[in-house]
């Protein structure tokens, strides 16, 4: 197991996330804003210009997009 330094998920809840509906189904995204920093960070990661509370930032972030991921399937899959 690696273990990684992570900016916690939970703490995009209040401001980094929405509820969007798609298709008569709610569905978890990032706001606009959470959107464009993930890009950043993406640009930064591929230009090897990361800081260390970057990778930090980014390894939240993307953690918090699995999650996203998981639940917004378990919504399409049981509707």
């Amino acid at each position: 197991m690696i273990t990684q330094m992570m900016v916690q998920p939970s703490s995009w809840v209040a401001a980094g996330i929405k509820i969007t509906k798609v298709r008569e189904l709610h569905l978890f995204k990032f706001t606009d804003e959470l959107q464009l920093r993930l890009n950043e960070l993406n640009q930064h990661q591929k230009a090897e210009k990361l800081t260390l509370d970057e990778e930090a930032e980014l390894a939240g972030i993307l953690e918090l997009d699995r999650i996203f991921t998981l639940l917004n399937a378990k919504v399409i899959a049981d509707s």
